[in-house]
């Protein structure tokens, strides 16, 4: 055989070059983990902020009103002269602890409902999901603005006019979760057993629904303290001269050369509500077996 009709050796194929582990987990879940611990952060501020305030919250020093950030007061003074960096510490406390509340309680208020009217069915079913129905035809924030406003100015108030209007979303999810696992066949041998509806719901139904709703929690905390601000904002909020991060805002939306007033508030809000955001979308997708996979 000559050697002009030698075959050419055969190249295989180049093999994909299999990134590390720990990157993909990092490109995955990076910006979890990093909202995670802006989250975190804020969390710990709000435990600590009496310890680490500078200055009093409420204290006023009329002399140093409307002074720029600088060595004594690091991000400024109001138009009352009190330090704005104690006030936004402060008002983390009380930012972060209604928008838990709202939360956490429109959670469990809606997910009670929607679970009971799942397996309920019937007359129920039909009364709970139309009474849901009834409060989802407004809009959150307008409905919980008329309701403050009914109620009036203070941080009780404002919160029971956010649960209003929380908990239908979790009991339309909760709802429909149920029906999922009602049709389960470990749902219906456990029925056969002869076990308590209660138990059931509680010690079946329940643990298999809980991923779904932590997803929703996540991400809805950070929409509720965005919403908590807002009310505050337009004066349906907490009672002055409370520090909180919306009233704050407001205290400085005139003040346009003394943008430092309602510029450290909003970057507050913010960090809190992109890190809440960044958690729930990772642990949706750390919840999702066919995320985990790739």
């Amino acid at each position: 055989m000559s050697a002009s009709t030698v075959p050419p050796l055969a190249i295989p194929p180049a093999m994909p070059v299999q990134r590390p582990r720990w990157r993909r987990r990092l490109r995955r879940y990076g910006p979890a983990w990093l909202g995670g611990g802006v989250v975190l952060l804020w969390i710990l501020i709000a435990i600590l902020a009496p310890w680490i305030s500078p200055f009093p919250p409420d204290a006023q020093d009329v002399v140093n009103r409307l002074q720029p950030p600088g060595a004594t007061h690091w991000l400024g003074t109001d138009v009352l002269g009190r330090d704005v960096f104690s006030r936004l510490l402060h008002g983390a406390r009380l930012s972060l602890l209604a928008g838990f509340t709202v939360v956490l309680l429109g959670a469990a208020i809606g997910t009670t409902v929607g679970i009971v009217a799942a397996w309920a069915r019937g007359f129920w079913d039909e009364a709970l999901m139309r009474l849901t129905d009834l409060v989802l035809c407004f809009p959150p924030i307008i409905l919980a603005l008329a309701i403050a406003a009914g109620l009036g100015i203070g941080t009780q108030n404002t919160i029971l006019a956010m649960l209003v209007v929380w908990w239908p979303k979790f009991a339309r999810l909760g709802r429909a979760l149920a029906l999922v696992q009602r049709g389960q066949e470990y749902v219906e041998a456990a029925t056969v057993l002869g076990l308590k509806p209660s138990r059931i719901l509680g010690r079946h139904v329940l643990p298999n629904t809980l991923g779904p709703l932590a997803v929703l929690v996540t991400l809805d905390l950070g929409n509720a303290i965005l919403t908590f601000a807002g009310l505050s904002f337009l004066g349906l909020g907490v009672v002055p001269p409370t520090p909180e991060w919306g009233s704050m805002v407001a205290e400085g939306r005139e003040l346009v050369e003394q943008w430092w007033i309602a510029a450290f508030p909003g970057l507050a809000i913010l960090t809190v509500v992109v890190g809440f955001n960044f958690c729930g979308d990772g642990l949706r997708d750390w919840l999702d077996p066919r995320a985990r996979s790739r």
